[in-house]
């Protein structure tokens, strides 16, 4: 075991890992806009929550933290810190989700000079007491200055089969205690015995510890992780705010998450010291739709009611209608969840089971798991109206001062028609201005852009029309978001 702690005057830098996909909150939750994103009941985003936690924590670089996500995400991400008030330090862009371990690893070589204490949190779980969570906090990062491997282990409330556990000794009651052993999510009698041992807490997936230390448990257990972790940050480059890792040496790296690969075996090595801080804070990983319910507020039934929704002889349920109305008669344990474009009806007690009915949808219905009608751009958002053979409709939705990228489209044309606000359109050689009842044409092939130059926020009717109609048919001249020329597999207009 080490026993020479590095200088406990090191900097605290708080890493946020908002990589997560959600697929068990289908279909409020999408490719393109995983449950971190997700505003429930009114409440901020559970990224927003962490961010504003960090900040408000008192901790050395709360109030700038570093965050790793999918580069789909860097302007929903962007956005949604923006509308919490909220300083990135940096935004490092996954080109694919590889789990936990590989995205701490390039956070940690992007975490500035010294030996840093990191602060690895999950952008996706929400607290009812922060404040018990920060006293938590600033005691691990204590222990992680001397020299340990600390997480945060959450006091079980119920036998919880959906999260995994950590095994401790309890010794004279201590609030930093020696951590034994990780358990995987446990079937329904293991987890009852777990919860009467008082042995056993829930893994939050909140770790801290020193950069160096990370490096040498990565190098004992999980080198090819380090190896191409390290030339993914290294090969990288920045662009503002954004650090884009060097693609295929990210890529080279195996999909496994912090547990698996340093936690578990560092454990039980000699060599390294792990310790667990007992966490009481109302913490919730609301990852499926049976934690939405038991998290908000129930009517005398058991009834969770979001959205238009009338319900008669129902139980223990929850029903969650984004736009039409949902009536539903006689019914205990039901999940029915209503979007623009899927409805979802499932038994509550197989809500962790989603992920597999996700999977099967991609096969045949693949569109409705990558993204909502709505889709987030960095300059507002579009929403799919309608659609047929060689046409579709959208609703453009332009935030004050920004502008749609200077392209063309080889493959369709647009016709555009204000329905709100003014737009400064560029086709060809002309600049025109239109207000609303005002419309222009785009024929295939024209260089054009769409601006909102105003204080107002800009309604635009897309008519599109053509061959082939994808987002991928872009090619860009000038671009405000650093988005790449053109390309297959591109979706951002």
């Amino acid at each position: 075991m080490s026993t020479d702690p590095a200088d406990a005057a090191s900097p605290v830098v708080p890493i946020i890992l908002a990589g997560g996909s959600g697929t068990r909150l289908w279909p409020l939750s999408r490719d393109l806009h995983p449950k971190q994103f997700l505003s429930i009941a009114g409440r901020r985003s559970p990224l927003q929550q962490t961010l504003l936690r960090l900040r408000s924590s008192g901790i050395p670089g709360g109030d700038h933290p570093l965050v790793v996500c999918n580069e789909e995400h860097r302007f929903l991400t962007g956005e949604q810190a923006m509308a919490a008030g909220c300083v990135l330090r940096e935004m490092v862009l996954e080109p694919e989700g590889r789990n936990t371990a590989p995205a701490l690893t390039v956070a940690a070589a992007l975490a500035g000079e010294g030996d840093p204490v990191l602060v690895v949190t999950p952008a996706d779980h929400e607290l009812r007491d922060d404040a018990e969570f920060v006293r938590c906090l600033k005691q691990a990062v204590a222990a992680a200055e001397q020299g340990s491997i600390v997480t945060l282990g959450v006091v079980p409330t119920h036998a919880e089969t959906g999260y995994g556990y950590i095994r401790f000794d309890p010794g004279a009651g201590a609030t930093v205690a020696p951590l034994l052993e990780f358990v995987e999510k446990p079937p329904r009698e293991q987890a009852e015995s777990f919860l009467r041992s008082g042995r056993h807490l829930w893994n939050s997936g909140v770790f801290v510890l020193r950069r160096s230390l990370w490096y040498r448990a990565l190098q004992r257990f999980q080198p090819e992780i380090h190896r191409h972790g390290m030339a993914a940050a290294g090969g990288g480059a920045r662009d503002g705010i954004f650090f884009r890792l060097q693609r295929e040496a990210f890529l080279a790296c195996p999909r496994i998450s912090i547990d698996y690969a340093v936690m578990e075996p560092a454990s039980t090595d000699g060599e390294f010291r792990c310790v667990v801080v007992r966490l009481e804070s109302g913490w919730a990983d609301v990852g499926s739709w049976q934690a939405v319910w038991e998290r908000e507020a129930r009517d005398a039934d058991g009834n969770v009611c979001l959205g238009d929704t009338v319900i008669e002889r129902m139980r223990d349920s929850i029903v969650l209608s984004q736009g039409r109305l949902i009536a539903a008669l006689g019914c205990e344990r039901l999940a029915i969840v209503e979007t623009a474009d899927a409805i979802l009806v499932a038994s509550l007690d197989q809500a962790q089971h989603l992920s597999g009915l996700v999977q099967r949808l991609k096969a045949d219905h693949g569109e409705l798991t990558v993204s909502h009608r709505m889709v987030h751009r960095p300059w507002g958002n579009f929403e799919a109206l309608d659609h047929g053979e060689r046409y579709q409709v959208k609703r453009l939705t332009l935030r004050p001062g920004k502008k749609l990228s200077l392209q063309r489209h080889r493959h369709r044309a647009e016709h555009w028609v204000v329905v709100r606000g003014t737009a400064s359109v560029i086709r060809g050689e002309d600049t025109l201005v239109l207000h609303e009842n005002e419309s222009v044409f785009i024929p295939q092939g024209t260089i054009h852009r769409l601006a909102n130059q105003h204080e107002d926020v800009l309604e635009v009717i897309e008519v599109q029309t053509g061959s082939y109609l994808g987002e991928d048919d872009i090619e860009r001249f000038d671009d405000d978001f650093g988005r790449a020329p053109a390309g297959k597999g591109k979706s951002e207009k």
